[in-house]
């Protein structure tokens, strides 16, 4: 059965709930440089050199989607995971992996 728009945005809402959190934590724990803009659709993660990670919720598509300096990447929910429409990687793993990358703040969820 098809995912209603309610359904999309409460596990999208929770999605950036967890990693805002982590990065509040890594913030704290890690003294690390991060800014998190989180409005409507788009949660904006701005690093201490100025580059940034942008998710948002696509909801036309019921997608969410990640723009980092390596490149876009759409995440769709099936079988209760958000997979990436092209190599089939989870999200929070992506997620961790590309903040690691781009900023070198380990995150936890």
């Amino acid at each position: 059965m098809a995912m209603t728009d309610t359904e999309y945005h409460q596990l999208a809402d929770d999605m950036f709930e967890r990693i805002e959190n982590a990065i509040e934590y890594a913030i704290d724990a890690q003294d690390a440089d991060v800014d998190i803009d989180a409005s409507g659709n788009v949660l904006q993660l701005e690093f201490g050199d100025g580059s940034k990670i942008v998710i948002n919720k696509q909801e036309p598509l019921h997608e969410l989607w990640v723009a980092s300096r390596f490149g876009g990447y759409h995440f769709a929910y099936v079988d209760g995971k958000w997979l990436d429409q092209r190599n089939g990687g989870e999200f929070m793993p992506f997620v961790r992996e590309s903040i690691a990358k781009q900023s070198g703040i380990e995150l936890n969820f």
